[in-house]
């Protein structure tokens, strides 16, 4: 069973890491979006194997949920800055939902593979208050310093993407 454990750990690191390269890559800001999404997800299966479910249900629920709607929010404010019509194209979603189905898979094989053996890697025992209570008495400065950088980078997008929607308006007032 640990062979499967490990496969599992290094085909989940594997896709992490491609996920997350492609992300960074990507010309088309959604599309970066997709690749980290699925990086999160991957992410949330290797907390999931490494026995913290917790640490995986918050990774989906806070990272690849409320944030990556954040990104997508800020993304649709600032105008995707396309110049070619958006078409849909199987092609270029392919990969991404291979990565994600992998994901997926990896994550299903786990929780009824475990369940069917009883053989699984021991689950790390902490109540959400425990947790929350050891996050922010420990890491309370971290936590509060990355959530005024996530304000920060939201106040930033709305003001430079109102910034060109006003040089537009006057743009085309000037125009007869």
């Amino acid at each position: 069973m640990s062979g499967l454990y490990g496969l599992v750990f290094y085909m989940l690191a594997a896709v992490i890491v491609v996920s997350t390269g492609m992300a960074v890559t990507r010309k088309n800001q959604v599309h970066a979006v997709v690749y980290l999404i699925n990086s999160f997800l991957g992410t949330a299966v290797l907390f999931y194997l490494l026995g913290a479910p917790l640490l995986a249900a918050l990774e989906v629920i806070i990272y690849a949920g409320a944030i990556m709607v954040l990104f997508l929010f800020i993304i649709m404010t600032m105008g995707p800055g396309v110049s070619e019509p958006l078409r849909l194209r199987v092609r270029q979603w392919v990969f991404p939902s291979m990565l994600g189905f992998f994901c997926v898979g990896a994550a299903g094989l786990l929780v009824f593979r475990v369940r069917e053996s009883g053989d699984g890697m021991p689950v790390a025992m902490a109540s959400p208050a425990v947790f929350g209570r050891f996050v922010f008495e420990r890491y309370w400065f971290a936590v509060e310093i990355v959530s005024l950088l996530l304000f920060v980078a939201l106040v930033g997008a709305l003001y430079l993407g109102k910034k060109e929607d006003s040089a537009a308006v006057e743009i085309q007032k000037d125009k007869p």
